[in-house]
C-alpha cells in the first residue's frame, strides 16, 4: 500500500511536534482563567457574602489595623493555601468578648479587657464573585464552606482565618 506524498515528507518528530501543539491548545482551553471568563460571561458567576472570623490575633495597636484594613478596600484570598484571587472588604468589627468573673457572692461582673491592644477578635465582611451550584459555592476553582480556613492578606497583614458565614446575594 503507497503513502500519500504529504505523508511521506512528515518524520516522527513532526508527529511529537503535533501532539505538543494540540496539548497546548486543550491547556489553553481548558485553563481556569479561560473557564471563569466563560462562567462570567453565561452569568453563572455571581456576588456572595462572606463572613470570615480572626481570632486570638495580637497586634501593637488594633484601631491601626482595622483603619488599615477599612482603607484597603480590598485583599487577597487564600483557600487552603490555593489562591483565590481578590475580594472587597464591605466591613471589619471588633468582636472581642468582655471579661467575665462571677463573684463570691454569685453576682456576675463583666469588664472590657485591660489590655485592649494585645489579644481580639475581628470579623471580616467580604464580597466575592464566585459560581454557585448545587454542591456549594466555588471561589478560584476551590468549594467554600463554613469552617473552612482562609488566609488573608493585605498590604499590611496576612491573617489566618475561618470561615463563619456564606450567603448568597
Amino acid at each position: 500500500m503507497q503513502r500519500p506524498p504529504w505523508l511521506r515528507r512528515l518524520s516522527p518528530v513532526d508527529g511529537i511536534a503535533s501532539l505538543l501543539a494540540v496539548t497546548a491548545l486543550a491547556g489553553v482551553i481548558w485553563s481556569p482563567k479561560l473557564s471563569n471568563a466563560v462562567a462570567r460571561a453565561t452569568g453563572s458567576v455571581q456576588p456572595v457574602q462572606l463572613t470570615v472570623d480572626v481570632r486570638h490575633l495580637v497586634a501593637a495597636d488594633s484601631a491601626v489595623l482595622l483603619n488599615s484594613i477599612r482603607d484597603e478596600g480590598g485583599l487577597n484570598f487564600v483557600i487552603r493555601n490555593q489562591p483565590a484571587g481578590r475580594v472587597r472588604v464591605l466591613d471589619v468589627q471588633n468582636v472581642t468578648q468582655k471579661l467575665v468573673a462571677v463573684q463570691p457572692d454569685g453576682r456576675v461582673v463583666s469588664a472590657e479587657n485591660p489590655y485592649p491592644g494585645t489579644l481580639f477578635h475581628i470579623r471580616f465582611s467580604l464580597e466575592a464573585d464566585a459560581e454557585a451550584g448545587p454542591s456549594g459555592v466555588v471561589i478560584g476553582g476551590t468549594k467554600l464552606k463554613i469552617g473552612v480556613p482562609v488566609e488573608l492578606e493585605g498590604r499590611l497583614y496576612r491573617l489566618n482565618g475561618v470561615v463563619s458565614g456564606v450567603s448568597q446575594s
